[in-house]
């Protein structure tokens, strides 16, 4: 973890574009978009009487439904985010 003598860590972390950060310091907007351009949920759901896989942000904001665990994991991978499973 990166911190400046003061503390704070929003010291650059050698990478052009990010600052590091302290994640305890982190407020509830903060948190709340954690993840959220990068990570993307897959759960099991019934809709119209039919299973299917529901694709949400991480803040649980649904985005897509797919018939298929494996076109789900499929259309996450295509948009450049990590899929991630919940039961």
């Amino acid at each position: 973890m990166n911190m400046n003598a003061n503390g704070t860590g929003n010291q650059d972390n050698g990478t052009p574009g990010q600052i590091a950060m302290d994640i305890r310091h982190l407020s509830e907007t903060q948190l709340a978009q954690l993840g959220m351009t990068q990570i993307a949920y897959v759960r099991p759901v019934m809709v119209d009487g039919e299973a299917g896989f529901a694709i949400h942000a991480a803040d649980g904001t649904p985005m897509a439904v797919a018939g298929d665990h494996d076109v789900a994991i499929a259309a996450i991978l295509e948009h450049n985010m990590v899929p991630v499973t919940v039961h």
